[in-house]
Parts: C-alpha cells; sequence; structure tokens
C-alpha cells in the first residue's frame, strides 16, 4: 500500500508536532505489527517557533549560547531520538516529517535519504540554484567544491524503527539565519548555511515552494497521495 497522506499543520510548537508524529508513527507501527486494518502514513509540512534540536548522537557543546541567552531570543531546546547533530529550526523554513513504512516503499534508510535530498535538489532547480549533494554528510549544500563557501540549504535527520521513518528535513526558504550562529549547525565548525532566499535576494512565496517539494516527494519516493 504506497498511499501516503499529506498533511500541512502550518506553524505548531516542536514539542506539540513531535508528539503527533509521534501518534501517527504509533499508528503506522500498528498497521504494519497487525494490530490495525488502517495505515495512517504521511508526509507532513510545517514551520516551528525558534527552536534548537540535538540529535541523540550530537555533541552538546555545538550549542554555544546560555540557557539565558536561548530565553532572550526567544528560543527552545530539545534532546530528541533522530540522528544527525545540533539544527535549528524556525519561521521561513519548511519542515518535513514523512512518515512511512520504507518497507512498503521498498527502500533501503539510505536510498531513502537520497532521495528526501534529491526533492529538494529537484525544487531548486527550478528556481536555478544549483544544489547538491556533500560526501560525508547528509542534506542539500551549495558550491561543495569551492573551499570556504560550501554551505547548506536543507539539513536533514531521520529516525527508522522497523524501517518506519520518523523526523526528516528542515529546508530554508525565508529562515533568518541569525538563528545559526548561535551553533555549529550538524555539528560542522567549517561550513556555512544559507536559504532561498539569500541566494535569490528576495523573499519566496513558501507556499509555491511547497507544492513543488510535495510533487517531487511523491514523484522520487514513488508513492500516491
Amino acid at each position: 500500500m504506497n498511499n501516503v497522506t499529506f498533511h500541512d499543520w502550518k506553524t505548531i510548537d516542536y514539542k506539540e508536532g513531535w508528539d503527533r508524529q509521534q501518534a501517527i508513527f504509533n499508528g503506522v507501527m500498528d498497521y504494519k505489527l497487525g494490530k490495525s486494518t488502517n495505515s495512517p502514513q504521511s508526509i507532513i509540512f510545517c514551520e516551528h517557533p525558534h527552536v534548537y534540536t540535538l540529535g541523540k548522537h550530537g555533541n552538546n557543546t555545538n550549542l554555544l549560547i546560555s540557557d539565558e541567552m536561548l530565553k532572550q531570543i526567544q528560543a527552545t531546546y530539545y534532546h530528541i531520538d533522530r540522528g544527525g547533530d545540533i539544527t535549528y529550526h524556525g519561521p521561513g523554513q519548511i519542515v518535513g516529517y514523512p512518515i512511512v513504512d520504507l518497507e512498503l516503499l521498498q527502500l533501503s534508510i539510505r536510498e531513502y535519504i537520497f532521495q528526501l535530498e534529491q526533492s529538494v535538489i529537484d525544487t531548486l532547480v527550478l528556481y536555478n540554484i544549483a544544489a547538491t549533494r556533500l560526501e560525508g554528510a547528509t542534506g542539500v549544500w551549495l558550491d561543495v567544491d569551492i573551499a570556504g563557501k560550501t554551505r547548506k540549504i536543507c539539513a536533514i535527520g531521520v529516525k527508522a524503527s522497523r524501517y518506519v521513518t520518523m523526523h526528516g528535513f528542515a529546508f530554508n526558504v525565508n529562515t533568518n539565519l541569525t538563528y545559526f550562529n548561535y551553533i555549529n549547525p550538524c555539528g560542522f565548525i567549517d561550513k556555512g548555511v544559507t536559504s532561498m532566499q539569500k541566494e535569490l535576494g528576495k523573499e519566496i512565496d513558501i507556499e509555491e515552494v511547497k507544492k513543488t517539494l510535495k510533487t517531487k516527494l511523491y514523484q522520487n519516493l514513488k508513492i500516491n497521495e
């Protein structure tokens, strides 16, 4: 069954979004284990208020500010159960949470991550932004062959249990990049962060980007809505 429902949660508190993800994940798992006759497989888009999240193998020292400074910049901080190190979520960023059964999609975890990256790359092509992958790192990057210029436009950090996925990606569209100054993004100290707005020099219609990205995800993952 390759039907996957799309949801746009708009702006949602990070913890509330995490709890709702977990409920959908549990429903997919129940279906997989024969405890339910319906699978709520989903692709979710949303935006979060300012928040930093640290993956299960991340390093606390990659958050560069104190608890008091977190309050001053109106940001929260969570340790979570995805892969990857620290990242930032905030307004103007498309956060994507595909909750799917990779066995039904006949994808390995590596192939799944590849297709998430490809969907963002394909979206950016339509805006004349040339993006690619960086060897040894997940996510979508620009100018990977230019020393000192390499910068990330989309971070990826996923969790899979019995091949059912959670968490996903954070794609910078009109993101306030100042918030990345307070962390070592994804643990890197020698690479930058960018957004579509910064690359194109103007604010981007995020709803149009969502439509394109949604189409690319469904195409690349070979799923039906």
